[in-house]
């Protein structure tokens, strides 16, 4: 009875172990479907010369096509120049401040680091506004206070340039996003490095140089390849501040193509395959340099409660980091904020500048209050997805021996190396292959597929990161009593799980209210969002309801960027 009763058990725990690992397998195939689809189609359509709607034809016309366009060279060469310039320059700022928050006895450390924080989530196109308002070489506020002076006859700085360019990046997300994710590792630092290097005699610079600087060159690697893929698919700055003066870039140059009458997607999608594999490259490059390599920083030994004293330099080293905290976050959104109540604006001489005009006729125009709608439904739409696909993704990665659960780790961290337009690009081919199955692509569903797949690889390693802080116990003792993995999942790790996936929730929808990039080629009339209206008055050169719009926008993301950081404190999150 014994024995009969033990099979019985083995075969039942046998029979939930397939279905369990036919739903792991479905997931993979699903989540491999809307990964590695649009790269092939993107790639496969690069060669497809056919007439659109007729049968495909195959050749390399829109290669040639797309590789003789005029300033294409120049466009490739503005891309790698101004992605690598500024990832140098964040690069090094970001260390240096990440090493002041974390190891130093700075004042305010903690709202700096959050602050820092919150210039990450900050939309580029704002940010940009607010520099044009004070760099714009004909009105800019610094350039004219800069001419009023008897030795400067004309404006020094120029806002329309490549250097200009460079400088929004810069206090947009370059340097914030170095400090997110320098400034944890530079705290999680064995302070005996530290120490032995001052018992030798070494300086505190020289230590930070010499010692801390080598020691950390992996998180440092990959923060820097991490930020160069993001330059590398800037889009709207370069829109907006490049094309007037003829930089292009490889993003503007894809949308080029794209918008067109008649669109050219066959060419869009040459140059983005060869910008695929560029990006390819550099993440394997990464891989290489990393593998095999032993970079110990944590040790049982503990860490030092006493941060490095500054001495005299402790204020002048505060007063710095709040002049760079405040140039990426306060001055460029303060100003964006002055912008929506001026009659023409940048013209602050002009008689009667203020009116609150601007306000009145954006709040009353219905394409606000539908595209308010849609950033809603979009946020809210992605957030949902996300949460839920990260969330199955990181619990077979990290509670399951499922055979495949390496390779959909990969899968899930793939989209971060794809450029968001060049994702748009690509999901326009999977989205049209299967509109006569199912009708998605021109829908909401579309941009929130979209969304949400850009956002997989965020999400997943969050709840990754969290999941290993859950012992196995808890769901052994589950299953001892008899309790299926879906019963286990939902009355166990879930209720755990919750603070966590609600910030997961909280980023994507921060991401998808400002994004632009992923979206633009994929969004119409209908589903334009509040980041796509912004861009077009700016395009269209309404700047004032372009700030407008912008106001509203930061304040959603900021309120959402508060709101994740509180509850991220909750359980210890680790941006």
């Amino acid at each position: 009875m014994t024995a009969t009763a033990t099979m019985g058990r083995a075969r039942l725990l046998g029979g939930r172990l397939v279905i369990r690992n036919l739903w792991f397998t479905l997931l993979l195939g699903l989540v491999g479907f809307l990964v590695i689809t649009p790269l092939f189609l993107l790639l496969l359509n690069s060669f497809d010369v056919g007439i659109p709607g007729k049968e495909a034809a195959y050749g390399l016309d829109a290669w040639i096509r797309g590789y003789e366009t005029p300033g294409i060279e120049r466009a490739i060469y503005n891309t790698f120049s101004l992605a690598i310039t500024r990832s140098l320059i964040a690069t090094v700022v970001g260390i240096f401040i990440a090493w002041l928050l974390a190891r130093t006895d700075i004042p305010f450390k903690g709202g700096f680091e959050f602050l820092f924080w919150i210039s990450y989530f900050l939309p580029a196109l704002p940010v940009a506004l607010g520099w044009i308002l004070l760099l714009d070489p004909k009105f800019g506020l610094i350039n004219e206070w800069l001419v009023s002076l008897p030795f400067i006859d004309e404006a020094p700085f120029d806002i329309y340039s490549y250097w200009g360019i460079i400088w929004v990046h810069l206090t947009a997300t370059t340097i914030g996003i170095r400090v997110m994710l320098l400034t944890p590792a530079f705290r999680n630092l064995d302070a005996a490095l530290e120490e032995s290097s001052r018992i030798a005699g070494a300086g505190t610079m020289q230590t930070l140089v010499r010692i801390i600087v080598p020691i950390m060159m992996p998180p440092i690697l990959i923060a820097t390849i991490l930020g160069l893929i993001r330059s590398l698919e800037a889009f709207e700055i370069e829109l907006i501040l490049g094309v007037p003066i003829g930089l292009d870039v490889f993003s503007t140059k894809i949308y080029e193509f794209v918008v067109n009458e008649p669109p050219d997607y066959s060419s869009a999608a040459a140059l983005g395959s060869f910008f695929l594999v560029v990006l390819l490259i550099l993440v394997g490059l990464q891989q290489y340099y990393l593998r095999g390599k032993e970079y110990t920083t944590v040790t049982g030994r503990g860490f030092s409660a006493r941060p490095i004293p500054l001495g005299l330099w402790k204020w002048p080293a505060f007063a710095l980091v709040l002049i760079i905290v405040l140039t990426v976050t306060a001055i460029p959104t303060g100003f964006v904020f002055v912008g929506t109540f001026m009659q023409l604006f940048g013209y602050f001489h002009i008689a009667d500048p203020w009116t609150l005009d601007n306000w009145r006729q954006v709040l009353a125009d219905p394409i606000l209050i539908r595209s308010f709608w849609n950033t809603l439904k979009l946020g809210i739409g992605s957030a949902l997805v996300g949460v839920l696909f990260c969330c199955l993704i990181a619990y077979v990665v990290v509670k399951t021996r499922y055979a495949g659960k390496e390779l959909l780790d990969f899968l899930s961290w793939l989209p971060y190396s794809i450029p968001g337009i060049l994702l748009g690009l690509a999901l326009i081919w999977t989205f049209l292959l299967i509109h006569q199955v199912v009708p998605i692509y021109g829908t909401m569903l579309a941009l929130i597929i979209a969304m949400a797949l850009s956002r997989l690889p965020l999400g997943v390693q969050v709840i990754k990161a969290f999941l290993l802080q859950i012992g196995n116990e808890l769901e052994e003792s589950s299953r001892v009593c008899g309790g299926s993995w879906f019963y286990t999942f939902r009355r166990v790790l879930f209720p755990l799980l919750s603070p966590c996936l609600i910030v997961v929730g909280l980023l994507i929808f921060i991401t998808a209210a400002r994004d632009i990039g992923t979206v633009v080629l994929l969004a119409t009339g209908k589903t334009r969002t509040l980041s796509l209206l912004m861009l077009d008055y700016t395009v269209g050169a309404e700047l004032e309801r372009a700030t407008v719009v912008a106001c509203m926008i930061v304040l959603m993301v900021v309120v959402g960027a508060v709101l994740a950081r509180a509850l991220g404190g909750q359980f210890s999150i680790r941006s």
